[in-house]
């Protein structure tokens, strides 16, 4: 499993928002279009299942399956150019099969196939990110935030 630590910055329904510093690990991850970044060049903020019940201020772990952080890369980085190379090599028959030039055909296909890729990937990811299996999870609290900075001070008056 791939961890991480981070702070929480909001709590929705059944998520939180973690602010996180961004890893060589998020470059494979479906949902990293969900991760929005933050000042600093390596800080994001990422949605998250709240599994452990966070609030606010709390340092979290935040954790992600392998299987799906390897799906994902797969998906990312080797299907374009998997489907790029078949393209390429069924140009090249078909450039044999019908006298074509050996060089435009394979080129052709190979382009076509890595642009259908591309739009796959594209497709696929958005319903990836859909599936709680391929988000992060809040899976323990490592320590608990300082509520009181955001509870309304009643002792004051405003008159």
């Amino acid at each position: 499993m791939a961890k991480e630590e981070g702070i929480v910055t909001k709590i929705g329904i059944n998520t939180a928002w973690v602010k996180t510093t961004r890893t060589s690990a998020c470059e494979g991850c479906s949902a990293k279009s969900s991760c929005h970044a933050l000042g600093g060049v390596n800080e994001m903020e990422v949605e998250a299942i709240n599994a452990a019940g966070a609030q606010v201020n709390d340092r979290i772990v935040l954790s992600l399956k392998t299987s799906s952080l390897l799906k994902a890369t797969f998906l990312l980085y080797m299907f374009p150019i998997l489907c790029m190379i078949a393209g390429a090599v069924i140009g090249h028959h078909l450039s044999q099969v019908f006298n074509f030039n050996e060089s435009i055909l394979p080129a052709i296909f190979g382009f076509s196939c890595f642009v259908l890729a591309l739009m796959f990937i594209r497709s696929k990811g958005k319903k990836m990110a859909q599936n709680d299996q391929y988000k992060p999870k809040i899976i323990r609290i490592l320590q608990k935030g300082d509520r009181k900075a955001f509870a309304p001070d009643h002792t004051k008056s405003n008159l």
